[in-house]
This record gives C-alpha cells, structure tokens and sequence, in this order.
C-alpha cells in the first residue's frame, strides 16, 4: 500500500479566492455570508448567502470558453489552475498516470435555467448548442483534464454534499492502490440562483435569518437551517515517493478515508448517527488510530441545522467514545462560508491540512448559545492555536451519504 501526499492546493470561497486569502480569513474568524447579490430577493424568505466576490475568470479560462460553461466550470477551473501550478506535477509522470477526480453536488443549474428560458421564449433552435456539454457535471473534470493533459481516469463524483470528500477519498485509494500515481481533485458548486434558493427554501433547509452573523450558526441553540455557499475546492495528490523524489511541497499526508451510507432518509441524517460514525471510525483506523484525542481536530459538517449538528455530535461519541470525544477540538467552517455544497468538503479539506500544517484550528463563528444536544469543545469564536497530530474532515450528503477523510504531517 503506497501513501498519499497533498502537493498542491486552490480554492475559491465566499472568503478567498485562493487559499492564502482563505486560510487568513478562517484564522481572523472572517464571515463570507450577506445579502444574496446574484438575484432580486424580494419575493423570496430567504435573504443571505455565501458568495464569492471579485472574481475574475479571465484569469483562468479565455473568453471563448466562458461563453461556453456554466459557472461552477468557472470555479473548478480556477482552484484547480491553482493547484496544479503550486504543485509543479505537470510533465513529471506520463500523462497515463494523473487522474481528475472532480465533482459537483448540482452542477450546471444556472445553465439549464437560462437555456429553459430560451426555449420557452424562443424555440427550440435558439437553444444554445453548447447547452449540455456547458452543464453537466462531469465536463469540470474533462476540462481540467483537456488544459493539463491528463490522460488517466477522469470521474465525477456526485454524492450531494459529501461529494468532495468522496471525490478526495476516491482519489486517494486510486493512488493507494497503485492505479494512478497523481490525481487532481475536489469539487465545485454555483447554486445560488432562482430556483436553487427557491427549491432549497421550500423545503425548509434554509435559514430564514436574515442577519449574516446569526444566520449560520452552527452547533448553536439558534440554529434553524443552512445558508447556502459557492465556490471550489481544488488539491493535487501524489505518491509519496514520488513526491519526495522530485522534491515538491509536501502539505500533509491523506492517510484514511471513510465512506458509509444511512440508508435512512433521503434527506435527513440518521437521528443517532450510525453513518457518519462507522464513516469515522473506518478513517480513523485506516490512519492508524489517535494516541491523544486532546491533539485531534474534526472538522464538522456542521450544517447549522437542527437535526445535523446534533445527529453529527451523537455520531463523534458513539465514534470515539464520551471521553475522547469531548477531549477533541471540533469546528464547523461553514460558518464562515456558508454550505458550499459539492465543494464543500474540498475547500474544508484544505482548512483540515492546514490546521494540521500550521498548529492552528479554525473556529466555529457565531456561537452564543449553548445546546445541550451539542456539548462538545466547537472552538467557539476565536481560532486556537493548538498542537494538532491528526485531523478528521467529514462531509454528509442527501441521500444518507457519509464520508471522513484523515489528514496528517508527513
């Protein structure tokens, strides 16, 4: 079994466009979530989310191909433009062996709105005929794959909200097993439009709150729903060796990866976690265990919705047991981006490597009110410095999805 290092890293957030500017903005406790810009509002309960700002895809994409794919091509392009010039793996393997595992919860939403337009104001002949291959899902990977050359396996996962953790995990065991020797991978998400608010909204997922700062609060008494984000998320992995050989940047090592489904709701969490448990448990012992739990950092879905935030607290315990779960140090980012979706758990695997890299732990903004279903150490408020040996990310998805990926120092 070969390992699995991180050598590159881009991101697109609602408080970052790359990932120095996002990882000042998680330390500093910066929130990315205001009022929605993208669309009028007005008729709509919900007023907030988190998007990205001074974004300029000329900088990663021609004009032509703008034209051409929907926005969250846009922000795979641009994450992982980042990530795979930190990186340097370009032309240091035979195109064979580099892979692209990216995906997207949604996908091209905003395309297929407009292009329905078209069609019911203008016919059919005005659809555009870039219409599909601008939307669909998988065209982020093929085009990244197309800019870089990279001939190795191109797939996109689609697992909802858990779908860049899975996306990362795939990728790791491809490399693990010997089948790839490099992947560029995450996901990418731009939903924040009419009918994604309104689809969202209608069956009450949202928060309805309409001040930024108590809208995303997650593991908080107040909480009543997620505020949605966009973005990307973006990291090269390597073999070890490889890495090594050639002399890159190491971030950490991705050394576990648990993947599991509630087969319960299909949207609702398991009320006592069972998934996303046995999903930590499996990381946490492919990474070999945690020999202090005071020195392991999860960073949560932490959703900011009822059921989530305590069904995940549930699922930490019944993972680690009661007294290491509350000697761990947990956090929810997402309140600070807002819900990024399919991109969510790449852009949070980039702040898990990075608590690990840099001693510091993000905190979980917001929180005033205790819950007694959540009783766990949230890092509330302020960023902590702490030594951290292990991090554990998790991701969840409709549809029962769970998946923890496990980061740590090389």
């Amino acid at each position: 079994m070969r390992r699995v290092v991180i050598t590159g890293m881009g991101c697109v957030t609602p408080i970052g466009n790359d990932v120095p500017a996002f990882w000042e903005s998680l330390k500093n406790g910066k929130c990315g979530i205001g009022p929605i810009t993208h669309f009028d509002t007005t008729d709509y309960k919900v007023k907030v989310a988190g998007e990205v700002k001074d974004f300029d895809p000329l900088q990663y994409m021609e004009k032509s191909e703008i034209r051409k794919f929907d926005v969250f091509c846009w922000y795979a392009m641009a994450a992982a433009t980042q990530a795979v010039e930190e990186s340097g793996i370009k032309d240091t393997l035979p195109p064979q062996r580099i892979g692209t595992y990216f995906g997207s919860g949604i996908g091209g939403m905003s395309t297929f709105a407009e292009e329905q337009k078209v069609l019911m104001e203008k016919g059919p002949r005005r659809v555009s005929p870039f219409f599909v291959p601008g939307m669909i899902i998988n065209m982020a990977g093929g085009l990244i794959a197309i800019k870089y050359n990279f001939q190795g396996a191109s797939i996109p996962i689609v697992t909802a909200c858990a779908t860049g953790n899975n996306a990362i995990g795939e990728a790791y065991r491809a490399i693990k097993h010997g089948y790839l020797d490099a992947v560029l991978t995450g996901g990418a998400e731009a939903a924040i439009i009419p009918i994604g608010v309104a689809g969202f909204s209608n069956m009450k997922a949202l928060s309805t709150t309409e001040d930024p700062a108590a809208a995303c609060v997650p593991f908080d008494a107040r909480r009543n729903g997620f505020v949605m984000g966009e973005g990307a998320g973006a990291l090269v992995l390597e073999e070890y060796e490889h890495a090594v050989a050639r002399g890159a940047k190491i971030y950490g090592e991705l050394c576990g990866y648990g993947v599991s489904c509630d087969a319960h709701h299909i949207t609702a969490p398991h009320p006592e976690g069972l998934g996303g448990a046995a999903a930590l448990t499996m990381a946490l012992e492919e990474a070999g265990g945690c020999e202090d739990f005071s020195k392991l950092y999860i960073n949560a879905h932490g959703t900011s919705t009822p059921l989530n935030d305590s069904g995940e607290t549930k699922a930490i315990k019944k993972a680690l047991g009661e007294e290491a779960a509350h000697k761990c140090m947990v956090s929810s980012t997402k309140s600070m981006t807002g819900h990024m979706l399919g991109a969510a758990g790449a852009v949070e695997a980039i702040a898990s490597v990075l608590a690990v890299k840099e001693g510091i732990v993000p905190p979980t903004i917001g929180y005033q009110e205790p819950d007694p279903e959540c009783d766990l150490d949230y890092v509330p408020n302020v960023a902590r410095e702490a030594q951290v040996d292990l991090a554990l990310s998790a991701s969840l998805g409709f549809g029962g999805h769970n998946a923890y990926l496990a980061f740590r120092r090389v």
